[in-house]
């Protein structure tokens, strides 16, 4: 699960609106997407975020390419949507 995230460039928007955002994106556009878990899922949590590389639109899911690999959103859960700054360089590991 991907922590929500901070300094987005734009506000998140509700479901609807938000499914359009994410039509209306090329692929590869980096973005944050908030939706809802099953009921049953073992985290407990109600939403949680998934944070990268927009695949695309497809079928009634999205896909969201994370560090983790894909996943695979329904549409009916995506509760919000934005657009985010490319990710930060990564750091070298320090030497002691």
């Amino acid at each position: 699960m991907v922590p929500p995230t901070s300094g987005s460039t734009s506000s998140p928007v509700p479901s609807s609106a938000a499914l359009d955002l994410l039509a209306g994106l090329p692929s590869g556009t980096r973005v944050s997407v908030r939706y809802a878990l099953p009921a049953d899922d073992a985290s407990g949590l109600p939403l949680t975020d998934a944070l990268g590389e927009l695949i695309g639109l497809a079928e009634g899911t999205v896909t969201v390419r994370t560090r983790r690999g894909d996943v695979l959103i329904g549409t009916g859960a995506v509760r919000a949507a934005r657009v985010v700054p490319p990710a930060p360089p990564r750091r070298r590991p320090r030497r002691d």
